[in-house]
């Protein structure tokens, strides 16, 4: 379960060349999958062995210098709310702004981890001047560069030190699946529908849905916890961001669930959102099902479904083997058909194939169609296996693994999908040095 750490601070700070500079590196191996729309403000990071989550605040601002203030001051409070960690960014250049002084303000009643940046510090005589910052009452600094990248390495390990270690999760515990998608497009009246009672009030003003609420859920043999990113919210509330709000709760969710049931809107179209959350759950390797709800209000043709299921495969390429169910959680039509496959899902993530196996299957295939020659050097790819990791990861050692490019693993993948079921899970392929 990686913790989040947030990055707050007014704008042109630096916060997202600090945030580029935190997932970078780590984006560049981890994101090796050509065609993923990466999201410029969530990213997987990794320092002194504690991998994190990070998320740039700032990226979801609308507008820019002449910002209301009362919209940064609602990204902190949110930040704050949903984060582990919070990292907060000034500029030794401007000094200390009113606007700093309010982030501070709200800052200073924080009970969690907290460090202060202050950028802009390549040179001995701004370093000197970043010692105004006391003044914000929020003790220690730390003095950075984020474009030079000094100073990052000692801001980096008092995070990584707030960090706690991972404790060993308890093998029984129930699956965790968690109800995600954007506002608005069912989401509490599917738990409604499953749990048979109005446990989560249903309104439709979008985003009613406040904090995450586990339900257990035990009926028809199925045991798991749904986790619903959802929960009240006042009215007054709607108004604000809910974009950043739902990418920031389904962050949330997805990092601790084990399957993501991603309810979509039928009537609404697969959109920016509905991918930006996909994504997110592929990047955090968990098992993903793709509940297509209100299919009851669409005006059907023959192949409307076929259509519709089609145009949703299209963008979800090149990770199309997702279980797409069409759901009415008004009409109850498919709602147990949803949980079926979100079982089924679970189940395939917990897969393991026998060493003696894999190979036996996929060194035949690799003899037939083998890796392309490069550069005049022929690959040889001599054994493989499934590592022992939460989800399922593959080592294939070869002479050269370093000549194996993208298509061919994508070949492998799907090579490994028709032979297993792993319908529903990001499956990652590794090439190693034999």
């Amino acid at each position: 379960m990686s913790s989040i750490v947030a990055i707050v601070g007014r704008p042109n700070v630096g916060k997202s060349t600090l945030f580029n500079r935190l997932v970078q590196r780590r984006e560049a191996i981890v994101d090796s999958v050509s065609g993923v729309t990466r999201d410029r403000h969530y990213g997987k990071s990794e320092w002194n062995g504690k991998e994190f989550s990070v998320i740039d605040t700032g990226g979801y601002v609308v507008g820019s210098d002449d910002i209301f203030e009362g919209e940064i001051r609602k990204q902190v409070q949110l930040a704050i709310d949903e984060a582990d960690i919070i990292v907060f960014v000034v500029d030794v250049e401007q000094g200390i702004t009113p606007m700093d002084d309010e982030v501070a303000k709200i800052l200073r009643q924080v009970k969690k981890p907290l460090f202060m940046a202050v950028n802009k510090v390549d040179n001995a005589m701004r370093d000197a001047d970043a010692v105004e910052f006391y003044n914000l009452g929020l003790g220690d600094y730390y003095t950075i560069s984020s474009i030079n990248g000094s100073g990052t390495g000692e801001l980096l390990d008092a995070v990584a030190e707030a960090i706690p270690e991972e404790e060993e999760e308890e093998v029984n515990e129930l699956p965790r699946f968690a109800v995600v998608g954007r506002p608005n497009a069912g989401k509490s009246s599917f738990i409604n529908a499953l749990i048979g009672e109005d446990r989560n009030i249903v309104t439709n003003i979008a985003g009613t849905t406040r904090d995450s609420i586990d339900t257990k859920y035990n009926r028809f043999g199925f045991e798991f916890n749904l986790v619903d990113t959802a929960g009240i919210r006042k009215k007054s509330k709607v108004k604000e961001d809910l974009e950043f709000y739902s990418v920031m709760r389904a962050v949330r969710a997805i990092e601790h669930c084990d399957i993501a049931i991603l309810v979509v809107d039928a009537t609404r179209d697969f959109e920016g959102q509905d991918e930006k959350i996909f994504w997110l759950a592929e990047k955090n390797r968990k098992g993903i099902i793709i509940l297509v709800n209100k299919w009851d209000l669409v005006e059907k043709q023959t192949n409307t479904m076929r259509d519709f299921e089609a145009h949703i495969r299209k963008k979800i390429a090149p990770f199309t083997d997702v279980p797409i169910v069409f759901i009415s959680v008004l009409t109850k039509q498919r709602i147990f058909k949803a949980i079926e496959t979100a079982v089924e899902v679970f189940e395939n993530r917990k897969r393991r194939i026998q060493t003696s196996k894999l190979n036996e299957t996929m060194l035949e295939i690799m003899d037939h169609n083998p890796p392309p020659a490069t550069k005049g050097k022929f690959i040889k790819i001599k054994y493989c296996m499934q590592l022992p990791t939460h989800t399922p990861q593959f080592a294939f050692f070869a002479n050269l693994p370093q000549y194996i490019r993208d298509p061919y693993r994508r070949y492998l993948e799907n090579q490994l999908r028709e032979r297993y079921n792993f319908k529903g899970v990001p499956i990652s392929i590794y090439f190693r040095q034999k």
